[in-house]
């Protein structure tokens, strides 16, 4: 895939385990280039680069301002802890450099407010970082789930997103540390279960929210695992999760209307880069004496030449040249979806701090 002659260039701030896939997705994708990375230390951001083999032109720096000030980066990819978030955040549209963040976005929706008004304000693009949106996947899925005849009203909802941490994860990784990311499990691998859900129901806020009664916190009480139930008044329709840092590899997402049913085993990261699947089912019934069904789950297989990744990178490419050469204003789709997805998860906590009672939204 051919270059474009005027790239977005982006700066990476902050060497994070997951801006090596990052690092990789903006050099793949076909309208944007790497052209800087930074780190606390110049000697950190020096091993990044030798890692990952990047080119010898990416500039350098062994500090954040010193990327910020830097007139030729367009937009900054940043995976710093979550707890640094709106510091670097608002410095960086300050310094009008369009916004790559890396989920959880804030510590809560206030911290995420003032970011995103700091981005208006100063007429930069502001997405976050879950990829799986911009898998050509995710749209044919939405195509099936929206469509009345093949499945109806959404009806109910459930996503999981959990891994099983090494000791030393659990011991050391940033996030279970409580002035680090706060949020644990809950914003990390809670954040994709809460957008899925929300992805499902066209990013309107439920009803009510409500943590389910079972939790497991670390030594510093960050949360560990825990789970919730999403209640909408008007359309009848019920949702849940659950999120863990302790429970082996899933990431389920089924969604269930009134003629059909989707469920998707990968949503967060496909099991290929190049291809991924998901089984659909409409009008099943069963069979006389309930002795088998009509219709077995269909596999819908969508593929793709870049990786999902990359995809998202080209989309926040696109707009960031959108608001540069043809002067259109930023798309704010994106930073809708983030804070909704914010607004929940801060209700989930709110829950679990009022003894697990239902908080209104």
């Amino acid at each position: 895939m051919a270059k474009d002659e005027s790239p977005v260039r982006f700066g990476i701030m902050g060497c994070a385990e997951i801006a090596k896939k990052v690092s990789r997705a903006i050099q793949l994708s076909p309208n944007s280039t790497l052209y800087a990375v930074a780190s606390r230390s110049l000697e950190k951001a020096k091993e990044f680069a030798v890692q990952n083999s990047l080119p010898g032109d990416v500039k350098i720096y062994g500090d954040y301002t010193e990327l910020l000030d830097d007139p030729f980066v367009d937009a900054v990819y940043m995976p710093l802890p979550t707890s640094l978030h709106l510091k670097w955040a608002v410095i960086s549209a300050q310094k009008r450099k369009h916004l790559l963040l890396e989920k959880p976005t804030a510590i809560d929706v206030k911290e995420l407010d003032e970011i995103l008004e700091a981005c208006e304000a100063n007429g930069v693009q502001f997405m976050d970082a879950s990829m799986w949106y911009h898998h050509p996947r995710t749209q044919k899925m939405k195509d099936l789930i929206s469509n009345p005849e093949l499945f109806g009203l959404v009806r109910s909802i459930h996503s999981s997103s959990s891994f099983c941490g090494t000791p030393q994860f659990l011991e050391n990784n940033i996030r279970v540390k409580q002035d680090l990311d706060a949020l644990g499990a809950l914003g990390d691998t809670g954040w994709y279960c809460i957008g899925a859900i929300l992805w499902a129901m066209d990013q309107k806020l439920p009803t009510t929210v409500t943590a389910l009664p079972t939790i497991t916190r670390n030594s510093a009480c960050v949360i560990l695992s825990c789970g919730a139930s999403l209640h909408w008044d008007e359309e009848q329709t019920v949702a849940t999760f659950f999120c863990s840092f302790i429970s082996h590899e899933t990431m389920d997402l089924m969604v269930c209307g009134s003629n059909g049913t989707l469920w998707v085993e990968d949503f967060i990261i496909p099991y290929g880069e190049n291809s991924a699947a998901f089984s659909f089912t409409t009008g099943a019934r069963f069979l006389d004496l309930h002795i088998g069904w009509n219709k077995k789950p269909q596999e819908i297989r969508v593929d793709t030449r870049l990786p999902q990744e990359s995809m998202m990178i080209q989309e926040l490419s696109r707009l960031i040249k959108d608001v540069k050469e043809q002067g259109s204003s930023p798309d704010s789709r994106w930073s809708r979806t983030s804070r909704v997805t914010q607004l929940v998860l801060d209700a989930v906590r709110k829950s679990i701090d009022n003894g697990f009672e239902p908080v209104y939204m």
